[in-house]
Order: C-alpha cells, then sequence, then structure tokens
C-alpha cells in the first residue's frame, strides 16, 4: 500500500467511527463532521498536487505513480459533493442520519484503498468493503425500490467477487505472489506462463462485472434508479468506477497490452468497450425515467474508457484516466440535479416534466454544461478525454472503432438534448407548475462541479501535462 496516502484512508474511518456516538444528542454534528473530514482532505490534496512549484516542475514531483492521488482527489471531492448535498436534502429528524454518513465515510476509506492498494489481495479485501457499505447505503430511505435495487446490486455482483478471488488464488499458486509488480514482470517475461494470463483473465472479468460493463449491466439501472437520491450520484459519480473502472485500467497496464501482449484479453476489452459505447447510448434513447436514462448513459460513458484500457497505448491510457475523471464530475452533476429535481416535483419521469427552466434555471443550466461535457462538445473536459481515445485508435489502426466511438458520442447529445427538452426546455408540465427551484446549497455542489469541467477544459494543456506524468508511470 502507498504508505504517503494512508491518512486519506484513516481519518475518513476515524471520523464514521465517531459520527454516532457525537451525533447521538445533536444530529447536526453528522453533518458536520463528515463534511469538514472530507474537505479537509480535499484542500490537502489539491495542496500535493496543484501547488504552484509542482505545475511549474510539470508535475514530477507528485508522490508515487500520480493516478493513486489523482483518484483519491476524485473521491474526496465526489463524495463531499454527495455529503453537502446530503446535509440539506435529508429531511430532519432523519432516523438513520449518523448511520448514513458513517457508511459514506467508510465508503470514502475503502476507496482510497483500492486506489492505494500494490497487491491483490489487499485490492480484493477493500473492494468488498466497498460492496457491502454500497449495499446499505442503496437502502437508506427504506423504500421498495432502493431494496429491490439494493438486492440486485448483490446478487448479481456476487459472482465477479467469486471470480476474482478464484483468480487471485490461482495467481498466488502459479506466480508465488499477489504484487502487482509481480504480474507486470511475470507478463515481460518471452512467453508469460498460460495460467498467469488466465488468472488475470478471471480477476478481469469480475471487475467487468463490477463496471456493470455490458452484457454484465443489468443491475446498474436498477440500482441507481431505486437507490436514494443522493446515493446514486456517489454510484455512478465514483463508486462504480473505484470498484471496476480503475481496476480495469491498472490490469491492462500490468498486463502490457501496449506491448502486444494478452492480445485476446486485450481484443476482448476493447470488444465489450464498444457493445458498452453503443447498448448504453441506444438504450438512453428510450428510457422515460431520469435516473434510468443517466444509468445507462453512464454505462456508455464506461465503454469508452474499458476501450482505451482495452487498447494500452500511452495515448489510450491517458483517454482513459482522463476520461474516468470527467465521468466523475459531469456525471455527479447530472444525477445531484436529478435529484433535485425530484425533490423539486416529486418525480423523475420525463413524460410528467417539462418547463422547469422558468422555475429552476440553475438546475437547468449546470444540466446543460454536464450534458455537453458528456457528449464531448469542445470545449468542455469531456472533448478533450474523447479526442484523446478516438486519436489514440485510429494512431493504432483501428479507424472502425474510432469511426463508431466519434458516432455515439452524437446518439450521447441526441439523447440528452431529448432530456433536457422533456424536463426542462419545452412546454410546461403538471409537476412544473407547482415547483421552484431548490435552495443554494443544494445548487452548490452542481455549481462547483460545473466549474471544475469548465476549467480543465479550458486548462486542459496543464491537465494534460499531469496525465501523461501518470501513463509514463504506470506503463513504464
Amino acid at each position: 500500500m502507498d504508505k504517503g496516502l494512508l491518512a486519506y484512508l484513516l481519518i475518513p474511518l476515524l471520523s464514521a467511527v465517531i459520527i454516532p456516538f457525537a451525533a447521538r444528542r445533536r444530529a447536526l454534528l453528522a453533518d458536520i463532521l463528515a463534511n469538514v473530514t472530507l474537505l479537509a482532505g480535499l484542500a490537502n490534496i489539491a495542496w500535493l498536487a496543484l501547488r504552484p512549484s509542482v505545475i511549474q516542475g510539470g508535475f514530477a514531483d507528485i508522490p508515487g505513480d500520480g493516478f493513486s492521488l489523482l483518484l483519491v482527489g476524485a473521491v474526496y471531492l465526489v463524495a463531499l459533493c454527495v455529503t453537502f448535498f446530503s446535509a440539506w436534502f435529508m429531511p430532519e429528524g432523519q432516523p438513520n442520519r449518523a448511520a448514513y454518513y458513517s457508511l459514506l465515510l467508510v465508503s470514502v476509506s475503502a476507496m482510497t484503498g483500492v486506489v492505494t492498494s500494490t497487491d491483490f489481495f489487499t485490492l480484493y479485501v477493500f473492494i468488498e468493503v466497498l460492496a457491502v457499505t454500497s449495499f446499505a447505503l442503496i437502502t437508506t430511505d427504506e423504500s421498495a425500490g432502493g431494496i429491490e435495487g439494493a438486492l440486485k446490486y448483490f446478487f448479481l455482483t456476487f459472482p465477479a467477487s467469486a471470480l476474482i478471488i478464484v483468480g487471485v488464488a490461482v495467481m498466488l499458486l502459479s506466480l508465488g505472489s499477489l504484487s502487482f509488480e509481480s504480474l507486470r514482470i511475470a507478463m515481460s517475461a518471452e512467453a508469460p506462463a498460460a495460467a498467469v494470463t488466465f488468472s488475470a483473465a478471471l480477476i478481469l472479468l469480475g471487475f467487468l462485472i463490477k463496471s456493470g460493463v455490458v452484457p454484465f449491466h443489468t443491475w446498474t439501472p436498477d440500482a441507481y434508479q431505486g437507490a436514494y437520491a443522493p446515493v446514486s450520484a456517489h454510484l455512478a459519480g465514483i463508486v462504480t468506477k473505484i470498484s471496476g473502472v480503475y481496476a480495469i485500467i491498472k490490469l491492462a497496464t500490468l498486463l502490457r497490452f501496449f506491448d502486444g501482449r494478452a492480445q485476446a484479453l486485450s481484443e476482448m476489452l476493447m470488444f465489450l468497450g464498444m457493445l458498452s459505447i453503443a447498448v448504453g447510448a441506444l438504450a438512453a434513447l428510450r428510457q422515460t425515467d431520469f435516473k434510468r436514462m443517466l444509468a445507462f448513459s453512464s454505462i456508455s460513458q464506461v465503454g469508452y474508457i474499458v476501450l482505451a484500457a482495452g487498447l494500452g497505448t500511452p495515448l489510450a491510457v491517458m483517454g482513459a484516466v482522463f476520461h474516468l475523471i470527467n465521468h466523475a464530475t459531469f456525471k455527479t452533476v447530472l444525477f445531484l440535479n436529478s435529484a433535485s429535481v425530484e425533490k423539486a416535483t416529486g418525480t423523475t419521469d420525463m413524460d410528467k416534466l417539462g418547463g422547469l427552466e422558468h422555475s429552476m434555471p440553475w438546475t437547468s443550466w449546470t444540466s446543460v454544461v454536464a450534458l455537453l461535457s458528456t457528449a464531448g462538445v469542445p470545449p468542455l473536459s469531456g472533448f478533450w478525454s474523447k479526442l484523446l481515445i478516438i486519436l489514440a485508435l485510429w494512431e493504432a489502426g483501428l479507424r472502425g472503432y474510432a469511426v463508431m466511438a466519434l458516432l455515439f458520442s452524437i446518439v450521447t447529445l441526441a439523447y440528452f438534448m431529448m432530456m433536457q427538452k422533456k424536463v426542462f426546455f419545452g412546454k410546461k408540465g403538471q409537476a412544473a407548475e407547482s415547483s421552484a427551484e431548490v435552495s443554494a446549497p443544494l445548487l452548490a455542489p452542481a455549481v462547483l462541479m460545473c466549474g471544475i469541467i469548465v476549467a480543465l477544459g479550458l486548462l486542459f494543456p496543464y491537465f494534460y501535462t499531469y496525465v501523461k506524468v501518470v501513463a509514463e508511470r504506470i506503463i513504464l
């Protein structure tokens, strides 16, 4: 484990233990402790990565491989937005308020553990801790939809855990070690042992299921739609990305796809990535529920990351890493806005909405920024990550994949414009008549994330330098 980042794992865990006792008499102390913990951590990470001396030095002084620090920052950022939003979203007197914040902080600690692990067993342990906390968080409001979504999440991702642990066992028997470095060295050999490649394939398959990649996506829309509204943003924004997509990128670099190793696994990943892009986008076109449409959109966007990871070249890895961060920003905005719409109107059925732009202008226009970034419209951040992925595919001679990735970005724009028209633009629906804009604290996380989306797009040369350093360190 990266000991330099250990504090980011231990401090939220300590806060999670303290909250139930501190908030026993004053429930609002749970809100304060959770938000202060995450804000302090995020400020510290920002100083580590963005202080002037580090930027001037071309990010050469960032600790470790840079990837872990970047993802810990993304975890803290999304979790802070969710906890701050939840503090104002939850009704006063919510009975399980302290438990909810404790679970959120445990999930932050588990995700930090995932991205700082240096061996497969530690990675597996933290992934399972994250799965258990996610299961509990989905049922926060104890609704029938939440319980159904949680059960589907548990039972459909259980086979993934079984595949991962079997893969880990086979790897231990064949390699004698579970460290990432051992796998990297084994794959550098002239002819890697078949058992090593087989074990990596089992682990990879498990993480593909946990990522919600097609055809293993059936749990994702139900879990996102049924989950407590702020938890949907937490799951879509960061949890499934850390519990599945991160490991896929990591494995792609360890298996040395960029050297033409494990070619069958590389081609399988690219095929499933492209399939996810297509199926997710086409399914999103047919949805009438706001959150369900966003869930299928999330499947499609994860497809871009998996496609790039499957290619595995330095440029593709840069695109995958950058799109992972972008996904955390724009999906958090869209899911938090769906929660605001649900709070203001009492529904997420798009057929009952319409004309909300007039009563909810801030929610409407932050959604526009996020959807344009998702579709890859310049100069927003999503444009640059998709451009890197498409260029990497084109450069590798995979022209068909490159063209399809571009075409489905247009489909993404089409279904999001349909969503914007149904929910915010057009004729006022029944729900819009009595709705009003949500309070400023509920808007603040979406506005912050939109600011980051715009900043990452406009300051792309700086972020490109950082991601290039990350790609070089995790590949070489």
